[in-house]
């Protein structure tokens, strides 16, 4: 796994450049290759074709050479005017060479040094003929030559002469030259003509994409509706759909920005303004006594400022994905005995009885931010400190109860209504039992709970405790073991 993430990542890494550059080179490219193995096919068939050609009229000299050879008086002869040369079917560009030889390996006409028939060389099956074809070296020159087996008889003898023309490549190679530049021309017209035709068409088709970025560029900030999806092409609907989803999510995150601001500043205004007017009243006093209960007037005003501050401040953190904690396994019994240790004081400090409950021989591992965590534990026993009169008790109590890790905290408060559960999980949405018992609460501890409940993928729970008050259960899900 943690290698295909680093293979994911590396690819992300690097640029992927121009679509449309892409297609064209993978359209092109292979297309040309292909045209090119094409070409050297053909060139290839070409000149097998023109070899067949000009064997066939190789073959025809030699045979029109043959009809001349008779016997006369016991001796082979040949009878070759320059006329007979003159009619063979060969090309103007090229020059012949022949040579006929008798029964006994005598040279009866033609160009006695003509090269012989090499050893091996098998016989054409092109032909109804006994003839062979090869390649040599004549004067300097590169010639082919068909060596054709011919009868000759008479009443006083028979035997086989052998009859060799020979030509030279010139008009093999020009013939040679003109299929290559033909071929080349026509699949270089070809290649030209595809490739006009792929640019064309990608242009055509990476249009709508075009058009959506021209759509994107050129809308005002504020505007985050929709995009229609058939604007573009079936595949890259998902794409789209994908833009709409962010862009509401992006909706969601500024309309809960918008109403968070105006909250904060609606609650923040409350207290600054009280401590604006204890201010005013404390530079207007002049009896001490009178001062110093304005100044600890305002050190309270403070207090609950600095705790809604706070409060709020983590609940933005939340909305923000957690301010960047990475999740990992905490043992939710360690972060409850420290919470409780944290908020010892301010328990005996109002005589009530804060008791932490762990179940024995229970695994409470989680999965998830321990900040956060901490933050959840340390609201739900705040308020439970906050909302219990003095002389109360407050449990909290962490277990497993079917193979969830549970986190409870109960009071023995005033409790809130059943018809209420929902509404007080809203920020500043307080209960009327809660404004009687703490007036000076902000609203955000169960909606702080309620958050990081969620981020954590936990089920929020509220019911009542055996001793009258609310009980607040969070529950986990267990983590599973890696593999």
């Amino acid at each position: 796994m943690a290698q295909r993430i680093s293979l994911l990542q590396r690819a992300a890494a690097r640029p992927l450049g121009s679509l449309r550059q892409q297609l064209l080179r993978w359209l092109i490219l292979p297309l040309v290759a292909l045209v090119a193995l094409n070409a050297v096919s053909l060139y290839r068939d070409a000149l097998e074709a023109a070899d067949v050609a000009y064997d066939r009229s190789l073959l025809s000299s030699t045979r029109a050479l043959a009809e001349r050879v008779t016997v006369k008086d016991g001796k082979v002869v040949a009878n070759v005017p320059y006329v007979a040369l003159d009619s063979f079917e060969t090309d103007t560009l090229g020059r012949i060479y022949y040579k006929v030889t008798g029964l006994d390996g005598e040279t009866v006409s033609g160009y006695d040094d003509l090269p012989p028939v090499p050893a091996g060389v098998p016989r054409s099956d092109l032909y109804p003929a006994l003839v062979r074809f090869y390649h040599a070296s004549y004067n300097g020159e590169p010639v082919r030559i068909a060596a054709l087996l011919q009868p000759v008889y008479d009443d006083s003898m028979r035997g086989i002469a052998l009859i060799q023309v020979g030509e030279t490549l010139d008009a093999r190679n020009a013939l040679s030259r003109d299929i290559l530049l033909n071929t080349l021309l026509r699949q270089a017209v070809l290649v030209l003509a595809v490739a006009a035709l792929v640019w064309f068409a990608v242009r055509l088709v990476l249009r709508p994409l075009m058009r959506l970025k021209n759509e994107v560029e050129t809308r005002p900030l504020s505007d985050l509706s929709t995009i229609d999806q058939a604007l573009v092409h079936k595949e890259v609907r998902p794409l789209v759909a994908a833009m709409n989803g962010t862009m509401a999510r992006m909706q969601d995150l500024i309309a809960s920005q918008r109403r968070f601001i105006a909250d904060a500043s609606h609650q923040l205004r409350t207290p600054l303004a009280v401590l604006k007017t204890q201010a005013t009243l404390a530079l207007r006093e002049n009896d001490p006594a009178a001062m110093r209960a304005i100044v600890a007037s305002i050190a309270g005003t403070t207090d609950s400022a600095i705790h809604l501050a706070n409060r709020l401040l983590v609940l933005a953190r939340i909305e923000h994905g957690g301010g960047g904690e990475q999740a990992q396994p905490v043992t939710l019994a360690l972060v409850a005995r420290q919470v409780g240790l944290e908020l010892a004081l301010p328990a005996v400090q109002k005589d009530i009885d804060l008791a932490l409950d762990v179940e024995a021989n229970a695994d409470t591992t989680v999965v998830g931010r321990e900040l956060l965590l901490h933050e959840l534990v340390a609201n739900l026993v705040d308020n439970a400190i906050r909302y219990t009169p003095a002389g109360g008790s407050v449990l909290l109590w962490v277990g497993r109860r079917d193979e969830r890790v549970v986190l409870a905290v109960s009071d023995s408060g005033p409790g809130i209504p059943d018809a209420e559960y929902d509404n007080v999980l809203m920020p500043f949405y307080r209960a009327q039992s809660t404004l009687e018992a703490n007036p000076g609460g902000t609203g955000l501890g169960l909606a702080i709970v309620r958050d990081v409940a969620s981020l954590h993928g936990a089920a929020l729970k509220l019911g009542r405790a055996d001793a009258g008050g609310l009980k607040v259960e969070v529950i986990f899900d267990a983590p599973r073991a890696e593999s």
